[in-house]
């Protein structure tokens, strides 16, 4: 018992040392399977629904420019002038949640997600179901990380990443997988059209298919085009 008080100390010391390594490990070599994949593969396991893990690591160099106007367009407009949180859309956000008055309206607030953020979270951690304990907890742990990438690595290599390992649809992650699946080209060969298709989708890729877009979807498509004009 003594031996474990004295060596308590040493647990958060080995967290920090192991997220850091993570970090730097990942600013040069790419995250091919991430622990949100992992965990998305057994629970398709668990649910008789196996999707396995589609994912094909893509540069940034070879993806069209068309998908990253319309990421940043609709996902985060101020990716290339924060610190890895938009405070202004946070405190907006805030405000809106004191003129809804209360936590069950909570489900109705939209997300102030920065593209940062979301590359921290599909890295590095897990999809927690909101309001619940595991999920606060992966929301310290994701603006930890967050501070992380944002400190340790260039802006251009967090969009790279994000680009990677994003999910796209069951089992599919990444914009060279995505771009395969519904369109049959490469990431590269993406029109105007189809990056849009493809961001319309990204709040809810397991419900939602550029394969097959809804109204809805159609709407968003044409919002995120006339944003990249």
């Amino acid at each position: 018992m003594k031996w474990l008080k004295l060596n308590l100390w040493k647990i958060p010391l080995f967290i920090i040392g192991f997220s850091l390594f993570e970090v730097l490990l990942f600013r040069f070599l790419p995250p091919v399977i991430t622990p949100h994949m992992l965990i998305r593969w057994v629970e398709g396991k668990v649910e008789h629904k196996p999707a396995g893990i589609s994912v094909k690591w893509c540069r940034i160099e070879k993806v069209s420019p068309y998908l990253i106007q319309a990421i940043i367009a609709s996902e985060d407009q101020r990716f290339f002038t924060h610190n890895g949180f938009d405070w202004e859309q946070i405190d907006r956000q805030l405000n809106r949640f004191r003129r809804l008055k209360g936590l069950n309206k909570l489900s109705k607030l939209k997300g102030a997600s920065t593209i940062s953020m979301q590359t921290a979270r599909s890295t590095f951690l897990w999809q927690g179901r909101r309001g619940s304990t595991s999920s606060w907890i992966r929301k310290g742990l994701e603006a930890y990380y967050t501070i992380l990438i944002e400190l340790l690595w260039p802006k251009k290599r967090i969009l790279e990443v994000y680009l990677n390992v994003i999910e796209w649809g069951s089992g599919i992650y990444g914009a060279e997988a995505a771009a395969r699946k519904y369109f049959k080209c490469s990431a590269h060969g993406l029109t105007s059209q189809q990056a849009a298709l493809m961001v319309a989708v990204l709040p809810n890729p397991r419900r939602w298919s550029p394969a097959s877009p809804s109204p809805y979807i159609l709407k968003r498509q044409l919002e995120i085009l006339q944003q990249t004009k």
